[in-house]
C-alpha cells in the first residue's frame, strides 16, 4: 500500500524535496542503486512501483528490534538513523550512522531474523518494502539485483572500518575519523557541504559509536578544536583543515568506495 503522506521538513537531515508526488516516494532508493549499477528506465519503473508505506518515527524510536522476524526492507527519506547491538549488561555498541537514501535494513530481505536495533536517531520518515517485493525485483530485474548487493557490500566495508577505528585507533584518531567520514557521506547524499555540516549526535550517542565515555568524547573534541582542526557551536561542525584532520584520523576514504560515485548536487 503506498501512502501519499509527506514530510516538509525534518531537521537535521532536511526536507524531502522528491517524494511530493506519491509515484516518486521511492526515488531516493533509485538513485543510490544507480550510484552502483548503470539502470534502465524500466528498472527505474519497476523501483518505484514497488509497494511500500509511508511512516514517521521520532527519535529513539525502534524501526528493527534484535532477534525479530523481518517483514519490511526500510528506505530512509528524511533524517538519520542508527544500528547498534547491546551487550547482556546493558552495553550499547552503535554500529553505522544511516541517512536519506539508505535501504537500512536491505540485508533483512534475505535473513530471517534481525541480529540487531536499527534505531531513529532524529526524527524520520521512511518507507517500509515488504521483503517479498525487494527479493522478486532483485531476481526480476538482475542490474538492480545487483546493485542492492553492492550496496550491502559497501556497507560491509564501512562495518570493517568501523570495527579497525574501535578496535585500534587511540580517541583522538577515532573522533577524527568519524568526524571525517560524516562529512564525506553528507556531501555525497547532497545533505550537507564537506567542511562545514550540522552532526546529529549527542556527545553520548558518539561514546557508544566510538567506544569511550562521554567525558572522553568531550576531551576530544575539545582537544580537536584548541588544535585548530575543528570549530564546533553546539552540534555545528566546521573543519577548518580537512587535510591536518584526514591526517590524524589516519582516514583514507577509499572504504567508502566514493571514486565511482557522482557527487549528489544539494
Amino acid at each position: 500500500m503506498t501512502s501519499g503522506s509527506t514530510l516538509t521538513d525534518v531537521r537535521p537531515g532536511g526536507p524531502r524535496h522528491d517524494t511530493d508526488d506519491p509515484s516518486r516516494t521511492l526515488l531516493p532508493m533509485f538513485r543510490k542503486l544507480q550510484l552502483w549499477m548503470t539502470l534502465d528506465e524500466a528498472d527505474e519503473k519497476a523501483v518505484l512501483d514497488l509497494p511500500h508505506q509511508v511512516r514517521k518515527f521520532g527519535p529513539a524510536q525502534y524501526i528493527v528490534r534484535d532477534g525479530e522476524k523481518p517483514v519490511h526492507s526500510c528506505l530512509l527519506l528524511a533524517g538519520f538513523a542508527y544500528r547498534h547491538k547491546i551487550t547482556g549488561d546493558g552495553g550499547r555498541q552503535i554500529m553505522s550512522i544511516h541517512m536519506r537514501g539508505d535501504v537500512v535494513d536491505l540485508q533483512n530481505s534475505l535473513l530471517r531474523r534481525s541480529d540487531h536495533n536499527v534505531q531513529a536517531l532524529t526524527s524520520i520518515e521512511v518507507a517500509l518494502i515488504p521483503i517479498e517485493a525487494v527479493q522478486e525485483l532483485a531476481f526480476a530485474r538482475p542490474n538492480v539485483g545487483r546493485a542492492m548487493w553492492h550496496e550491502t557490500l559497501v556497507d560491509a566495508s564501512i562495518f570493517r572500518e568501523w570495527t579497525l577505528n574501535v578496535g585500534r585507533r587511540a580517541a583522538i584518531r577515532r573522533t577524527a575519523h568519524l568526524l571525517c567520514e560524516f562529512a564525506l557521506r553528507l556531501e555525497a547524499a547532497g545533505l550537507g557541504r564537506q567542511c562545514d555540516y550540522e552532526l546529529p549526535m549527542t556527545q553520548d550517542q558518539l561514546a557508544d559509536a566510538l567506544g569511550l565515555t562521554p567525558v572522553h568524547v568531550n576531551r576530544t573534541l575539545m582537544a580537536l578544536e584548541k588544535d585548530g582542526l575543528i570549530e564546533r557551536s553546539k552540534r555545528s561542525v566546521k573543519i577548518e583543515n580537512w587535510q591536518n584532520l584526514a591526517t590524524v584520523g589516519d582516514f583514507d576514504s577509499n572504504y567508502l568506495h566514493f571514486e565511482e560515485v557522482p557527487r549528489v548536487k544539494v
